[in-house]
């Protein structure tokens, strides 16, 4: 192939890792010199990137003589293929630099070389000309792909989706059911842009919904911030979402802090992983992020197709949000109370109400029941039920207001534009969590306590049912 003929999509196997890739170059004087590379990405069809991690032979010959050969082979069908390359420039950041990074991280770990493997920077090269090696071995015939069907499958289950809530469950069912993909987590990016938090999770012994992993930090975070999918086909400790959980609190002096906070879910051994970055336009939503036991588990078709699907997410969870400002009705509802500003006194002992009370109103909970101690931290509005730890942030702001109306005025009804419309919670008129935040209350409530849940009623609108008569405690 030469020319405009060149086109590398056919050849993405050849450049996941597996079998080393060998450049030629020659110096200006013509003497030759071949080496064995650590990874060839794929950039785009006509353009690869290749590892720079020293400064040797090589790296002279190619920036006094920017014209090289690289061989590179299909893992699967063995087959190899010349590229003839002329050098570009190098990237030392970005979205580039930071995908090589983490997937060479993955193969120095595969290798037992994580401790020289190190990039430097990503050299970016124009493929001229490709050239099947001859084998006498018939090169197999291409499987039909069924990436299409599949995608539009998978595209129509998130079509249905009626709320934020279904749309975040057919997205994981879309995965298992189209692509095959048993372990996976969507993350929300929070109100300061800088942490993001587990919203659902399939594949898992528990959710973890609640769990937050730092910008930046490990394979998810890094696809937060470089806002570009980050794919390893081989296990690595450095780019471990745990790692980077417990990194971060110790750059913090946080450690304190692991005790309490909610476990991320996971795989005890992940081989194959891969974050992509859930955008809507040039807004970051969060992230989707799967992961496997096996090597070599998600392909660059993997790839494409969770791109597009990450992106119809942020599109339809960026308009589910902009319809809960403008829910119909909602501006009857009542106000929450004001926020108190000493501990609220146990409440066990209000008088019990008709059982056909008005709507609205809390049904009477048994006076004999044990009360449920529900325990807000001002400082970073942690909750507790009792002894355990439920949730904190903005969601543990919203359940401190609602079991206050509830306590106050016995009211159990609540609709979403009131909380977006409380001074005491501060949300942005438009572009804020709190539709997300309200279902990771949903789901936590619903993992850790059997006598309080909450409950939808219609559109925009929700019931908190507690079992239990309630005594709040305000710490400051």
């Amino acid at each position: 192939m030469k020319d405009a003929a060149v086109c590398l999509t056919p050849l993405r196997n050849c450049f996941e890792g597996a079998v080393p890739s060998v450049l030629a170059t020659c110096s200006p004087d013509g003497v030759p010199n071949v080496t064995y590379l650590s990874q060839v990405q794929y950039v785009d069809e006509r353009h690869v990137a290749l590892t720079f991690q020293f400064f040797n032979k090589t790296r002279r010959n190619i920036l006094a003589n920017p014209w090289a050969v690289l061989k590179v082979a299909d893992p699967f069908s063995g087959h190899s293929w010349r590229l003839r390359v002329r050098y570009l420039r190098t990237e030392t950041s970005g979205a580039l630099f930071e995908s090589m990074k983490a997937k060479l991280a993955g193969i120095a770990s595969h290798t037992g070389m994580a401790e020289v493997f190190r990039l430097l920077g990503a050299d970016v090269y124009e493929v001229l000309q490709v050239d099947a090696v001859p084998s006498p071995v018939p090169a197999p015939v291409p499987a039909s792909a069924d990436h299409l069907p599949r995608l539009r499958r998978a595209c129509a289950l998130l079509d249905a989706s009626r709320d934020l809530d279904e749309l975040l469950d057919n997205t994981l069912t879309a995965l298992q059911a189209e692509c095959g993909i048993e372990h996976q987590m969507i993350l929300k990016l929070d109100e300061c842009g800088e942490r993001l938090f587990t919203v659902a999770s399939r594949g898992y012994a528990t959710s973890g919904v609640g769990s937050e992993i730092p910008m930046g930090h490990g394979v998810i975070g890094v696809a937060a911030r470089e806002r570009t999918p980050i794919r390893i086909s081989h296990m690595t400790s450095e780019y471990a979402y745990g790692k980077a959980v417990r990194d971060s609190a110790a750059a913090q002096g946080l450690h304190h802090q692991l005790e309490t906070a909610i476990p991320m879910p996971g795989l005890a051994e992940c081989r194959s992983q891969m974050a992509v970055p859930i955008l809507a336009g040039q807004a970051l939503y969060g992230v989707l992020y799967v992961e496997s036991p096996l090597d070599l588990r998600f392909s660059y078709d993997d790839e494409d197709l969770l791109q597009v699907l990450a992106q119809q997410f942020g599109w339809m969870a960026r308009s589910f949000a902009a319809e809960a400002v403008c829910e119909p009705g909602a501006e009857a509802a009542a106000a929450l109370p004001p926020a108190a500003s000493a501990p609220v006194a146990e409440a066990a002992s209000a008088p019990e109400r008709p059982a056909a009370a008005e709507a609205g109103m809390a049904a009477p909970t048994p006076a004999a029941a044990r009360p449920l101690q529900v325990r807000y931290f001002r400082a970073d509005h942690s909750v507790f039920l009792d002894e355990d730890y439920l949730i904190k942030g903005l969601a543990g702001a919203i359940l401190w207001r609602l079991v206050q109306a509830l306590q106050r005025e016995g009211r159990d009804q609540f609709s979403n534009r009131e909380l977006r419309l409380d001074p005491q919670l501060a949300l942005a008129e438009v572009a804020d969590n709190l539709e997300a935040r309200l279902v990771l209350l949903q789901r936590r409530l619903a993992e850790r306590s059997d006598c309080m849940r909450m409950r939808k009623t219609g559109r925009g609108r929700f019931a908190l049912e507690v079992e239990r008569p309630l005594r709040l405690v305000l710490v400051e």
